[in-house]
């Protein structure tokens, strides 16, 4: 009879965990979709260090259409819009449309829709609540299972699930990099008129942009693996890609854990100053580059440096 109390104890704190679980990813589901069904605009800072960046954005939708423009107010004006999946880039008195692919979502877009992966690799604690701009926001942080990535902690706006600061930490739990809104209006209140019509828009778009280095990508399968990618990054890109100031097409595979991204760039050695062995970081992201066999390998990642330099040693020829 004890036994079986037991057993039966340890089944409903299983069934507890995972329906306490199951919540949590359903108020996940609400932060992932509010980025892109809320309409927003706002004033947001971005620092890591003594580092500060300041941009502007506005986002609205509009039937079935998603509009969201991003503008920097720090150094020369350059300028995002998306819709429709197509990105475009302003700056320099000029219009480049983007590969969207390559352009990285940034906040408050930081979440992806699938979740199911995340309690694979990370714990989701609720950490309290907070003010930011004014709002009132539930705190949630993601532990990493593993010393290979960050912790992650954001703030979201208790009625609309959108995200108003997020939070990178290191073991150490110091802040390697954050975002936050200092200004925000949310709802009817946000400015429509600069949105124009598809059509109004393709319009102009054909008339004004440039080529991208981008559109000359394309899919491959190269027969590059990495054997030592920390558990749940999976891949979701592999391209032949050109790049400013190299003289061939450079390998790029992408892979992800849902919170963090880790590209791996291969292309021939051509004995520069970029050849050299090395370690840098921008906030969160750390870039470990060398060579091997003749061949410049650089891994990029929202990741430790101990994880770029291990999968970076783990890269390896399979054929194709």
């Amino acid at each position: 009879m004890k036994l079986w109390l037991g057993v039966c104890g340890l089944l409903l704190a299983a069934n507890a965990c995972a329906a306490e679980m199951q919540s949590k990813l359903d108020w996940l589901k609400t932060v992932a979709f509010a980025s892109h069904q809320t309409d927003y605009s706002g004033v947001f800072v971005y620092q890591y260090g003594s580092h500060v960046e300041t941009s502007r954005i506005v986002h609205v939708t509009e039937k079935d259409s998603e509009y969201e423009k991003l503008e920097s107010m720090d150094g020369p004006k350059h300028e995002i819009i998306r819709h429709h999946g197509q990105v475009w880039l302003f700056g320099n008195h000029k219009m480049v449309q983007a590969d969207s692919q390559q352009t990285k979502i940034r906040f408050p877009a930081l979440l992806p829709d699938q979740l199911s992966t995340l309690s694979e690799n990370y714990q989701v604690k609720e950490a309290g609540t907070g003010r930011v701009a004014g709002y009132n926001t539930q705190v949630i942080l993601f532990q990493p299972k593993d010393n290979l990535r960050y912790s992650h902690k954001i703030w979201v706006h208790t009625d609309s699930g959108l995200l108003l600061k997020s939070e990178v930490l290191n073991d150490k739990n110091q802040v390697v990099e954050q975002y936050t809104f200092t200004q925000l209006k949310i709802g009817s209140e946000v400015d429509r008129s600069w949105i124009v019509s598809s059509n109004a828009m393709g319009a102009t778009i054909k008339d004004k942009v440039k080529p991208s280095l981008n559109s000359t990508s394309k899919n491959v399968n190269s027969g590059w693996v990495a054997d030592a990618l920390p558990s749940g990054f999976k891949k979701t890109m592999e391209i032949l890609r050109p790049m400013h100031g190299k003289h061939a097409p450079v390998l790029q595979m992408v892979f992800t854990d849902g919170l963090s991204a880790i590209s791996i760039f291969i292309e021939p050695a051509d004995s520069d100053e970029d050849d050299n062995e090395g370690l840098s970081s921008r906030g969160a992201v750390n870039l470990y580059h060398k060579v091997v066999n003749k061949t410049l390998l650089n891994v990029v990642g929202e990741v430790p440096s101990l994880t770029v330099m291990q999968v970076l040693d783990s890269v390896r020829y399979n054929g194709k």
